[in-house]
């Protein structure tokens, strides 16, 4: 049992530390590049978000 907290415990670490880890990538940037990559950033947070917790 408490194994499987601490498996748990890790497994939501490391999904929090790769949606940090996005969402700086998404955040940094420019609007220029945005626009290259015609995005629109809150959209790409949404997604991410989703993407990682589902």
């Amino acid at each position: 049992m408490f194994d499987t907290l601490v498996s748990r415990a890790r497994a939501s670490m490391a999904k929090r530390r790769h949606y940090n880890r996005l969402v700086a990538e998404i955040e940094n940037l420019s609007s220029r590049d945005l626009a290259d990559l015609r995005a629109d950033r809150s959209e790409m947070l949404y997604q991410v978000h989703k993407q990682i917790y589902g």
